[in-house]
């Protein structure tokens, strides 16, 4: 089997079984909706729907980008697109790389030929391969090979670091992204893996000629615990857990995206657990929610466990709209989220 075919099945069965989650306590947690007693709405009338890239959603969520590239990440991605399906949420594809290094593994991520009705779908390749001989023709291919609607540029720095066979070079990254970026056959959006885009980072994205961002704050599934579970050099290990608790706070991330993006398309991720969560995310100013972890832990059971996941989620954001008194989307945005520590409203 090939060298990434084997880190790839390592990153599924590292995230399955070691403690790899930071729950965050000055995230999510530390804020709360008012609570509407009198909510003036009918439950059964409350509208999820929203609308991304074009393509209708019946709720705001994405299953975030996890796998592919080997025939365990296939069934995975195979599951989870079906769940999508069903449910009628967008996917996200994992990183398309080994389909540069390699077609023949490209099976693994035409999840249309599973489910052809999938309403939204997202391709993805680190934006650092464009520092090592990918270019435009090549992600245009990988877009036509699956047939996606959009396409996320991964910045992993912070992985690649921890990485044994980590590709690091990040120098001229923002002028490469600005020349291939207009040059793509569909929307483009820039996403961290769980370190969060800073104040910083998105000052510099909002230079750029891309339709968005993927948030993945800190919270949740820390790529640097990940890699420092593969890696055996006991430095880079150490290092690894040193850095695991490092970036931005997925809330923090959000008000950051928003600020410097106010008309551009902000999706939420980095430790998003529960329709709760979701609901928090839409009100800092998201226009939609990713969710990675958990829905693999569900599709690694069964397709049916991942659908039920899915509606979990979107049942919980149903309620909270409920009790919120928002009959749609929008309406959720217009709440208040205060500090459940000092009732202070968040600015």
């Amino acid at each position: 089997m090939p060298e990434g075919a084997n880190r790839k099945d390592r990153h599924i069965e590292i995230c399955l079984d070691e403690p790899i989650e930071f729950r965050s306590g000055d995230g999510f947690a530390a804020l709360r909706f008012d609570h509407d007693a009198l909510p003036q709405v009918n439950k059964d009338d409350i509208c999820l729907e929203a609308t991304l890239f074009g393509k209708r959603l019946s709720a705001p969520l994405i299953i975030g980008a996890m796998t592919g590239g080997t025939p365990r990440a296939g069934e995975i991605n195979r599951r989870l697109a079906l769940a999508a399906e069903r449910t009628g949420v967008g996917f996200a594809l994992g990183s398309q790389r080994p389909m540069v290094e390699d077609p023949g593994r490209t099976p693994s991520f035409a999840v249309r030929a599973h489910a052809p009705g999938l309403r939204l779908l997202l391709g993805n390749i680190g934006a650092v391969q464009l520092n090592y001989g990918v270019g435009a023709d090549e992600v245009n291919a990988l877009i036509a090979a699956v047939e996606c609607d959009a396409f996320n540029f991964h910045l992993n720095p912070l992985q690649e670091a921890i990485q044994p066979e980590g590709n690091t070079n990040f120098a001229g990254l923002l002028e490469r992204l600005k020349e291939v970026t207009p040059l793509l056959s569909v929307p483009v959006l820039l996403k961290e893996v769980g370190a969060g885009i800073s104040e910083t980072t998105a000052a510099k994205i909002a230079t750029l000629p891309v339709a968005g961002v993927e948030t993945a704050g800190i919270g949740g599934t820390s790529w640097s615990a990940i890699e420092s579970h593969r890696t055996s050099d006991p430095l880079q290990r150490s290092i690894g857990q040193r850095f695991a608790q490092w970036g931005v706070p997925t809330p923090e991330s959000i008000v950051a995206c928003r600020r410097a993006m106010p008309d551009r398309i902000v999706i939420a991720s980095g430790g998003m657990r529960n329709g709760i969560e979701a609901a928090k995310a839409l009100a800092l100013g998201a226009d939609a929610v990713a969710f990675a972890l958990p829905m693999l832990k569900a599709a690694e059971r069964s397709l049916d466990d991942a659908v039920q996941e899915i509606q979990r989620v979107i049942e919980e954001l149903r309620t909270v709209m409920f009790l919120t008194g928002c009959p749609n989307v929008p309406q959720l945005r217009t709440r208040v989220l205060r500090s459940a520590a000092d009732l202070t409203s968040l600015e």
